[in-house]
C-alpha cells in the first residue's frame, strides 16, 4: 500500500483552479486539467450511481441479462476513472517539471 497515493490530497495542497469551485474531487479536477477524458458517453457517470447500480446487480433480483449489462457499464466507468487518474497524474507531473 505504500505505492498508492491519493491524488486528491496532492491537488488540495498544491493546485488551485477556478473551475474546481472550491472542490478537489476527481470529477471537478479532471475536466479542468485534463482535456482528453470524459464520462459524458457513459451510462454510469459518477460514483454514487456506480455504487447504487452495483448494489442492485449484486443484491437485487436482477435478471442475468440486466446484471451483465450493469457489470459492463460499471467496467466502462471504472476504466474511465482509472484513465482519468492516470492522465491527472501525468498532467501534474508535467506542470511540476
Amino acid at each position: 500500500m505504500d505505492r498508492l497515493v491519493d491524488l486528491e490530497r496532492i491537488v488540495r495542497a498544491h493546485v488551485a483552479h477556478p473551475e474546481f469551485r472550491g472542490r478537489t474531487s476527481l470529477k471537478k479536477v479532471v475536466p479542468a486539467l485534463v482535456d482528453d477524458v470524459t464520462y459524458d458517453d457513459l451510462e454510469v457517470q459518477n460514483g454514487l450511481v456506480a455504487s447504487h447500480r452495483y448494489e442492485q446487480a449484486i443484491l437485487g433480483d436482477v435478471p442475468k441479462e440486466e446484471r451483465k449489462k450493469v457489470c459492463d457499464e460499471l467496467r466502462a466507468y471504472c476504466e474511465t476513472d482509472t484513465l482519468a487518474e492516470l492522465r491527472l497524474f501525468q498532467e501534474l507531473r508535467r506542470v511540476c517539471q
